[in-house]
């Protein structure tokens, strides 16, 4: 209502100043000199055909009235004398000009009072507006005010994940007792960051650790900081460490903190870049035995600020893969332990490849609710297949191969799983949908290793070629990794055959290095074979368990 007054006085002021306006153009139009300015011989003329009626003196004007019009000429161009001796002569003087130049001042006096009113108005609005976003920035904070919460949930509502369970337990085992960690002077990491793809569960993991270590915790969204309101962000920040600090110990967990952590000086915010300064700052101000632990979560660990991820601050990192088939299994079993079902999980299991824990649980609720609908109380296999692409629509990330696909995928994986092996290039785990090999962590590295690395990125393609005469779009991701380290080989690291760039040597050394690992899957076809078949069962292969394979055949 309020602001439909104001908006209701404004256009009244508006027609006002239209209509002050107006009436001056008409004065002007009123009062303006329409008389026209004529020559010696158009003068004289009408003074032979007797039209002129009378004659003012306007200055240095003679002003000849006829019946018709009013005529204007310079004294000096005419006789004057004999016009003056024949026609009633008048002097006007100057009034119209005094009036136009009190016109004239009116409209400047008026326009500058106009222009002030309305700089004043447009001010105390500007006030007015800024005491209202301060008053609505002091509402939010305190309709936000931090809380911490008590987490119930534990590492049994949380399957599979055993390597990550045991990178956390000495954080809780922290948490539990941190008097026995400061009398041996142990420095735990101060912040724990978990990477991973969405879906895997990297909240309720946090959860998990506060529940089991049963200690108050504090979830914030990365997002939450980044105000509109400058300096909430970082006001937010600074309460949320106090009161963690006054709970202590306690967990402090910031989601998808890469919307307030990306690098500074990328288009550049400087509220963002103000609350991720507050925010290292806080990592940097409590000591290391204070008992409290920031975990962050993030799957653009690529874009986060150099300065989070230094030692000190976010110095243990956690990756969570996708599950593999015993992970998948586990989780069905959790999520359908409330659920009465006659379900052979494996089979499940091997029709949800690449599905995450979060696509898990929407799958297993889909499929209760489709037999609900078909009017049974037990959940079978069935319902399973009948919602399964309902839950592929509404993910559209989630990636599920078929039969034949899956076979293609073993080949392709067990290849690159064989010459990662067999040329010492480290990897965790090799999946049917992940690979992750383990990043160089050595300042200086060899061309061999970077070729090598190359060839681990060939291998699919050269095995997949060769098994089924044929390419695919699975390799597209990994041809382009290889490709990237033979620019980085040749252009970054100068470790070509010639100084100069060669145009030619990148194609050279992509097809050297298909070659060599074309030969090395030749000789080592059995092994090849073994390893597919064991990735086709399980779905992963360790490092140890290639090696294992390897050996059976030498």
């Amino acid at each position: 209502m309020a602001i439909r007054q104001k908006f209701k006085e404004k256009n009244i002021q508006i027609i006002i100043g239209l209509v002050t306006v107006l009436l001056i153009l008409l004065s002007f139009a009123f009062l303006r000199d329409d008389s026209k300015l004529v020559t010696a011989a158009e003068a004289s003329k009408l003074y032979k055909e007797n039209k002129i009626r009378r004659i003012f003196v306007d200055g240095d004007y003679l002003r000849l009235v006829t019946d018709e019009k009013t005529y204007r000429i310079y004294k000096d161009a005419i006789n004057a004398k004999v016009l003056l001796q024949r026609y009633p002569v008048e002097v006007i003087g100057n009034q119209k000009d005094y009036i136009l130049e009190f016109l004239y001042l009116l409209v400047i006096v008026g326009a500058f009072g106009f222009l002030f009113r309305m700089m004043r108005q447009s001010r105390n609005e500007q006030l007015s507006q800024l005491h209202h976003e301060l008053d609505r920035a002091e509402e939010i904070s305190k309709s936000e005010e931090i809380k911490a919460i008590r987490s119930t949930v534990t590492f049994d509502d949380v399957a599979g994940i055993r390597d990550v369970k045991e990178e956390l337990e000495e954080i809780i085992d922290f948490l539990r007792d941190p008097q026995k960690y400061r009398e041996l002077d142990i420095r735990l990491p101060k912040g724990v960051l978990l990477i991973g793809p969405p879906g895997v569960g990297k909240t309720l993991i946090s959860k998990a650790v506060a529940g089991e270590a049963g200690v108050p915790f504090f979830y914030q969204s990365g997002a939450s900081f980044v105000h509109i309101y400058v300096g909430m962000g970082a006001k937010r920040v600074s309460e949320l460490f106090r009161k963690a600090k006054q709970m202590a110990p306690s967990i402090v967990f910031i989601d998808e903190i890469d919307a307030v952590g990306k690098s500074r000086g990328e288009f550049r915010n400087d509220e963002r870049e103000a609350t991720l300064n507050q925010l290292l700052t806080e990592m940097d101000g409590f000591e290391d035995s204070s008992g409290v632990i920031v975990i962050g979560a993030t799957n653009k660990v690529d874009v986060l600020d150099d300065a989070l991820l230094r030692a000190g601050r976010f110095d243990r990192r956690i990756h969570i893969s996708l599950p593999d088939m015993q992970e998948r299994i586990k989780t069905l079993q959790l999520y359908l332990a409330k659920k009465p079902h006659h379900v052979d999980l494996n089979a499940v299991a091997r029709m949800t490849v690449g599905f995450n824990s979060a696509a898990l649980a929407t799958l297993t609720n889909e499929a209760a609710i489709h037999a609900m609908r078909e009017g049974r109380k037990v959940v079978e296999l069935g319902d399973f297949e009948a919602v399964k692409e309902k839950v592929l629509l509404g993910k559209r990330r989630i990636m599920s191969f078929n039969d034949e696909e899956r076979k293609i995928q073993a080949v392709y994986q067990g290849a690159k799983a064989l010459i990662a092996t067999w040329l010492d290039v480290e990897f965790e785990k090799i999946g049917i949908v992940t690979t992750r090999l383990l990043e160089q962590d050595h300042e200086i590295i060899s061309k061999s290793q970077i070729l090598n690395r190359i060839k681990v990125y060939l291998a699919g393609s050269a095995a997949t070629q060769k098994a089924f005469n044929e390419k695919f779009t699975n390799a597209g991701p990994d041809i382009a990794q290889a490709k990237m380290l033979t620019h980085q080989l040749v252009q970054n690291y100068a470790m070509g055959d010639h100084f100069v760039d060669y145009p030619a040597e990148e194609e050279e050394i992509l097809q050297s290095a298909q070659e060599d690992v074309a030969t090395i899957l030749d000789k080592l076809h059995e092994t090849h074979t073994k390893i597919a078949a064991y990735l086709l069962e399980n779905e992963n292969i360790t490092h140890e368990k290639t090696r294992e394979i390897i050996r059976e055949i030498f």
